[in-house]
């Protein structure tokens, strides 16, 4: 496998929904590593969903179940992912 090939096999990405009125906390509703990973990516920007880079995070959030609730211990850390889109989405006057 090329040095490039091997790099994009190791990449993972999640994507986490939140919605205030069906939702209790957010839920990851889709995960996957290498060419899937891409396309999560490639999905959001296309979306114009901002995307957030945080190897150690994704880590943890790749081990739960898509569709599921992100647990407790990790509200913390997704609220700094909340603060920065909130952030991102001020400066450009959305």
């Amino acid at each position: 496998m090329a040095d490039e090939e091997l790099e994009r096999a190791k990449r993972r990405a999640v994507a986490l929904r939140y919605d205030a009125s069906q939702d209790q906390a957010p839920r990851m509703v889709a995960k996957g590593r290498g060419h899937l990973a891409d396309k999560i990516v490639a999905l959001a920007q296309e979306h114009g969903i901002h995307v957030y880079h945080d190897p150690d995070l994704v880590a943890l959030l790749a081990k739960l179940e898509v569709d599921t609730e992100v647990p407790a211990d990790l509200y913390q850390a997704i609220a700094e992912v909340l603060a920065f889109v909130y952030r991102l989405n001020t400066r450009m006057g959305q």
